[in-house]
């Protein structure tokens, strides 16, 4: 009799402490009781749920990372590209997590690849290499925009990488190479341009002042004299040369 007490007091011992959780900083419970949600939240720390009668799901409320895979891509203007990327969301909500969809990590990864490449999809390729950051943030709206009523926040999404076809990376190069070809032809020109001005404004100078055209002469010689030394040098005064210049002209 006594030992057939003490089982029973002893299955009901563990069936007491059967009923014990433990939730951590970062959980929360979502107990269905009878199969009624209940509206408050379990957790963190240790819970007690009714044998038999409750049943808890866990969500897990940190920040969680998705990479999206490469996704075959055709650009506005018909390039097939390859682009993949990295969603960032978190619960906010975690009943609704649980009652609003099925699986909401499975759902937000088949909507983040769909968004991907219709969004991608609408972009001209210049646009998508160049405009990357409005490419992010407009998916990530219409990913939060979805995921809103199930209690998922997304809170980033980035384009890891956008792989172009053999031939369309060669003519892209070629494209750059003219691009500097022409920058530096245009910035030649400037040079050379300036270079006249400047040129034409000392003749100027030198007509009005002719003392300038001597010392031009000797600063000349100066030069000469210095990085040739086994040169020799014998001046000749500016008005003998202007001499021969009379004679031709007579």
């Amino acid at each position: 009799m006594e030992v057939g007490i003490l089982g029973i007091v002893v299955f009901f011992c563990v069936l007491l402490a059967s009923g014990m959780r433990i939730l951590q900083e970062y959980e929360r419970g979502v107990v269905f009781r009878l199969g009624n949600c209940l509206k408050e939240m379990r957790g963190p720390g240790l819970t007690y749920l009714i044998p038999f009668i409750d049943r808890m799901r866990k969500v897990d409320l940190r920040t969680l990372t998705y990479d999206v895979p490469e996704q075959d891509v055709i650009t506005r203007d018909n390039v097939s590209v390859k682009v993949n990327a990295v969603v960032y969301f978190q619960v906010v909500d975690a009943r609704r997590s649980i009652l609003e969809v099925e699986n909401y990590l499975f759902a937000t990864s088949q909507l983040a690849q769909t968004t991907l490449r219709s969004v991608c999809g609408q972009q001209e390729l210049d646009h998508l290499l160049t405009e990357r950051d409005k490419v992010n943030a407009r998916i990530q709206g219409i990913l939060d925009q979805h995921t809103g009523p199930w209690g998922v926040k997304v809170t980033l999404v980035e384009v890891k990488q956008i792989d172009l076809p053999q031939e369309m990376k060669r003519a892209m190069a070629k494209q750059a190479e003219a691009e500097r070809e022409r920058r530096a032809k245009v910035i030649n020109s400037l040079g050379e341009f300036e270079s006249a001005q400047k040129l034409s404004e000392a003749a100027e100078v030198m007509e009005r002042h002719p003392i300038t055209i001597q010392l031009r002469y000797l600063h000349t010689l100066r030069e000469i004299a210095s990085e040739n030394n086994s040169t020799t040098l014998f001046p000749i005064p500016i008005e003998f040369l202007s001499l021969f210049g009379k004679g031709a002209k007579n």
